[in-house]
């Protein structure tokens, strides 16, 4: 059985995207519950790691096109990838912003 989500509570959580209230998207039931079908989907395994052959758990669910841009698309179970948080951070660039702002001493203790 196919759930639908009602037209007053879907644009209740487009509105918190619109707001930039992600948090109450993310942690509305919706979500949840989508957020475990896509786990349960790809085997809580990172579809990356798997992609290059090799095995990590899938720690976090990725939105392949962002909410912020496809708001639409956010509870689109095709829009979501099961990733590690390694491969998260990856795709979103995180670690290469976190070096770049690093302070670097030549001196070590």
């Amino acid at each position: 059985m196919r759930t639908t989500i009602k037209q007053e509570r879907m644009q209740e959580l487009l509105g918190f995207i619109d707001k930039g209230q992600l948090m109450k998207f993310y942690k509305s039931r919706e979500w949840m519950q989508l957020r475990q079908k896509a786990l349960m989907r790809d085997n809580y395994e990172c579809q990356l790691c798997k992609a290059a052959g090799r095995y990590h758990k899938a720690e976090n669910v990725h939105h392949m096109k962002e909410v912020k841009t496809h708001p639409h698309l956010s509870l689109n179970l095709g829009n979501l990838q099961c990733l590690c948080i390694k491969c998260h951070n990856d795709v979103h660039d995180r670690l290469e912003a976190t070096r770049a702002n690093k302070f670097m001493n030549d001196e070590r203790w």
